[in-house]
Order: structure tokens, then C-alpha cells, then sequence
């Protein structure tokens, strides 16, 4: 077994250095790229893919899982081997029923739909995109076609993002999310609106945000690195630069990077995407060395991983601990912007309930809102219900009657992200409402083994959590799928009930 092991390891290393490079030329392309290499890029991706592929699907590779797999009733099930074999057929079986030329053809694609997105949204102009979302569409549908077994045509790629998780399955779920969210955020929305009618009688500026103001962007970014260098983002494996979607980004073992977008006049907009992006990173960091190089080096699903990043952008950052230790901080970063605010009016506005266009700048209570949309939009183009020339209508349709709202544009409305214009349609929105309910999970596991983590936070002490974390969830890299991980660190299923209660006891509105 160790000589067969030791060939498998050094092959997916090959596979995995690859992807680190594919990796790195998305980065760029991202952060540093003129528009002009657009062209040259894609051709540079997909050439990496395509090795990539070929490498991982060689005959070889199938030939070492079937005799490994021999080996797997006398080892211990939860051991780094079994799982290894075990994700690698799983990932083998699924890339061996995709053509050798298919992921080239989609790297091409996104790499050429990244750049058309950025213009359609700076132009506000979803024309100069349309036809390539439905070569998207396409693709995503042709896709979907090289698996069976599953019930839905979105199926196959949900499964590949956060498996076990099918439409069947989050369609439920989601709904009954759906409905025991809308009360909350009314009630929330009238109970603001009530306290602004008050203030308005002691307070002239009543109901301006101080997070609206000049910042300058040097300084925010300056505190945003004290706050993750703090969390345990390691700088020394990795850095954060600027771009114009938040992301956070993987080159391989001691290199894991993060990117943020400022406003000059919004002091939300980098800090939180700090820390979101950074609660990504910490989770990459943090998988065992011995997983590196393997299938098994990575977070476990979208889902888990969305649960790392809004635990530390939310549950930790928008908490009144989390800014009992750090407000006098940014005070004196910003002291004309924030030297008159109070902490309690501060940490008011850090949770502000708001009916807005965009996602990545929702409150915690209206959030998932958002994503339910995209998710019942994408399965409705996939299903072939709705037409990509009348997606925008419909996304303004389902803001309106969701949300109460309604976008004027294409830039605040379905350009607003650009999941389906650098990727396929399907498989991906799902997993951050997965991670807004798993992250409330994690966060009272922790509690419960450890009380005084409130308490470590409101003296800027992140030790204890970001430990439980790392033992309990990060250090795990692939080797448990989501629902395994889940138990093992909790002790129980997927609930959206712990979810529920943190958003109500934080907003008192039930």
C-alpha cells in the first residue's frame, strides 16, 4: 500500500501545482491585469486546465484507486489515507465523465465573461453581456448532463460545491427560511424607524449613518490588516490587495490571499470585506500540512467555508463585544468622523436593518433574502423557465416583491455579482445562506466548550475561538464531507433554529 500511496501523492501534487498556477494567473487577472491581456489569459488558463485535467484523469490515476481502494476494509475509516482515497474517487469519478476539452472551453469562457462583466457593470448595460450568459447557460446545462443520479439539472454542480445538498433537499429549507425571516426584518425595520422618530426630536443628525463619511482609504485598509492580523490571518502566508469584487484566494500551502474593495465614503465596505475574506483565509491556513498537495487540502464545501468568513465578519465583528475593544480605536484613526459618536450609536449602525440593492453590503437580518433570489433565479434559467433576455425584469420583479425594492440599472441589479459571468450558472449562491445557518452552529459549539469566548472578544482575545476552530473544523481540510464535519464538531444535524434565535436575540425583535 505505501508504494501505490506514494505514487498517488506524487501524481496529485503534480495536479495540485497546476491548480496553484491557475490559481495565481486568477488572481492577477483580478488585482494587476491590463484589460489588453484579457485574451492572453484566457488562452494561459486554459492551457494550465487542460493539464490539469489530463493529469488527474490519466489511466494511472483510476489504476492506483482501484488497488488502494483493496486496502480500505483493514484501515482505520477516518485515518488521512482512507479519506484521501475515498475524496480522490469521488473527485475522480466526476472529472473522468467530463471532456478532456470542456474545461479549457470554460476557462476560456469566464476568463473572457470576467472582463465583459466589468465593463457591462461600469457601463450599466446587461446587453454587453447577455449573449454570453447564455452561452453560460449552455455550458452549465451541458455540464449538468455528464452526471446521472441526480434529480435536478442543478444538482450535479450544488453537489460539487457543498455535497449532500441537493434542490430537493435546500428548496425546503430555504423557504421556511424565507418566511421566518420576513416578520423578523419587519419588525426590525419599524422598531428603527420608531427609535429615528424619536431621536429626531434630540438629535439634528438623526438618521445619518456615521459610517458615511470621508475616510481615507489608506487608513481604512491600515485597520482593517491591525483587526485580521489580530484574528490570526497570517501575513506571512499571504496578503491582501485590491479589487473589484472581495475575494479570497488559495496558491497553495503558505499562500493564501485576500482582496478588498474601499469607498472613501462608506467606512463598512473594506472592513467588513476584511474580515469576511480574511474568516475564508484563516480556514485555508489552517488545514493540516500533511493534507497539502492532495484533494484533501482545501475547506470541505461552500457552505463550511462561508460559514468561516461570516462568523468573523458578523458574529464576531458586528458584535458589541468586538467593538467595546475596538471602537476607541478607530475613533482615533477617524477622530472628526467618529470622535462624536458613541459606541452605542456606533455598534447601531454596524447592525442597521435596511431594505438595500446589494448583497455584499445587506445587514445580517435581509441577507439571505438576497441570496434566496439568485438561488431561485439560477434554477429557474437552468430549468429553462426563464429567458436570459428577461432575467433583469425578473430580478427587479423578485426585488420588489422580496425586498420591497426595485433597482433603477443593471449595475445594482444582476450585474451586481459576477458568480454567473466568470463561472457557470448553478452551484454556488447556496452556499452562503448554508454558511449564515452552519456558522451559528459552530459559533454556540464553541460557546458551550468554551463560555468566556464573549468575554475574550470584548479585551480584542481571539485565542480561544480561532483554536476551537482550527481543531474542530479548518485543520480537517476535505478529509469529512459537510454534514460529517458538522457533527463531529456540534454533535448535531443542520438546523436553521440556532440561526434563528442568535438573529433574534441580537435584534429583539421576538
Amino acid at each position: 500500500m505505501e508504494k501505490e500511496l506514494d505514487e498517488l501523492l506524487r501524481r496529485l501534487d503534480e495536479v495540485a501545482q497546476l491548480q496553484g498556477a491557475a490559481a495565481l494567473l486568477n488572481w492577477d487577472q483580478a488585482t494587476y491585469m491590463p484589460a489588453g491581456g484579457a485574451e492572453t489569459r484566457g488562452r494561459q488558463l486554459a492551457a494550465v486546465s487542460r493539464l490539469a485535467h489530463e493529469k488527474f484523469v490519466d489511466r494511472a490515476v483510476g489504476g492506483l484507486l482501484d488497488r488502494l481502494e483493496r486496502f480500505l476494509p483493514s484501515i482505520d475509516p477516518d485515518s488521512r489515507e482512507a479519506r484521501l482515497i475515498a475524496v480522490t474517487r469521488y473527485d475522480f469519478d466526476r472529472a473522468t465523465r467530463v471532456p478532456g476539452d470542456f474545461p479549457a472551453e470554460c476557462e476560456r469562457h469566464a476568463s473572457r465573461g470576467y472582463q465583459l462583466w466589468s465593463s457591462a457593470r461600469a457601463a450599466d448595460d446587461f446587453g454587453i453581456v447577455a449573449d454570453h450568459l447564455e452561452r453560460t447557460v449552455e455550458l452549465s446545462r451541458r455540464y449538468s448532463s455528464f452526471f446521472t443520479g441526480y434529480g435536478h439539472v442543478a444538482d450535479a454542480m450544488i453537489d460539487e460545491s457543498d455535497r449532500g445538498m441537493t434542490v430537493a433537499r435546500l428548496r425546503p429549507l430555504f423557504q421556511e427560511l424565507r418566511e421566518r425571516l420576513v416578520p423578523l426584518v419587519e419588525a426590525a425595520v419599524e422598531r428603527q424607524a420608531e427609535q429615528q422618530g424619536r431621536n429626531r426630536f434630540t438629535s439634528p443628525s438623526a438618521g445619518v449613518s456615521p459610517l458615511l463619511n470621508c475616510f481615507p482609504r489608506m487608513e481604512q485598509i491600515a485597520f482593517g490588516e491591525e483587526v485580521i492580523r489580530t484574528f490570526g490571518y497570517d501575513f506571512a502566508a499571504g496578503r491582501q490587495d485590491l479589487s473589484e469584487h472581495p475575494f479570497a484566494i488559495s496558491l497553495g500551502s503558505g499562500d493564501v490571499r485576500i482582496t478588498t474593495r474601499v469607498k472613501d465614503a462608506d467606512l463598512s465596505e473594506a472592513l467588513f470585506s476584511t474580515l469576511h475574506e480574511a474568516g475564508h483565509a484563516m480556514y485555508e491556513q489552517g488545514v493540516d500540512d500533511e493534507l497539502q498537495g492532495t484533494p484533501l487540502g482545501g475547506g470541505t464545501s461552500s457552505g463550511v467555508h462561508e460559514s468561516q468568513s461570516r462568523l468573523w465578519e458578523n458574529v464576531v465583528g458586528r458584535s458589541h463585544e468586538f467593538w467595546q475593544h475596538y471602537y476607541p480605536a478607530l475613533q482615533q484613526r477617524f477622530p472628526d468622523q467618529l470622535g462624536h459618536v458613541g459606541l452605542d450609536a456606533f455598534y447601531l449602525a454596524v447592525n442597521r436593518v435596511v431594505r438595500s440593492l446589494i448583497r455584499t453590503d445587506a445587514d445580517e437580518l435581509t441577507y439571505n433574502l438576497h441570496v434566496l433570489i439568485r438561488f431561485d433565479l439560477e434554477c429557474e434559467l437552468l430549468e429553462g423557465k426563464l429567458e436570459v433576455a428577461d432575467l433583469p425584469e425578473a430580478w427587479r420583479a423578485r426585488y420588489s416583491s422580496d425586498l420591497g425594492i426595485e433597482s433603477e440599472g443593471d449595475h445594482d441589479g444582476v450585474l451586481q455579482d459576477m458568480h454567473w459571468y466568470s463561472g457557470l450558472v448553478g452551484g454556488a449562491f447556496q452556499g452562503y445562506t448554508i454558511g449564515n445557518i452552519l456558522c451559528s452552529q459552530f459559533y454556540a459549539a464553541a460557546n458551550a466548550a468554551h463560555p468566556g469566548i464573549r468575554e475574550d472578544i470584548a479585551r480584542g482575545r481571539f485565542e480561544t475561538l480561532f483554536s476551537w476552530l482550527s481543531e474542530n473544523v479548518w485543520r480537517h481540510g476535505r478529509k469529512f464531507t459537510p454534514d460529517e464535519l458538522l457533527r463531529r464538531a456540534t454533535g448535531v444535524e443542520m438546523s436553521i433554529e440556532p440561526y434563528l434565535d442568535y438573529l433574534r436575540n441580537k435584534y429583539a425583535t421576538g
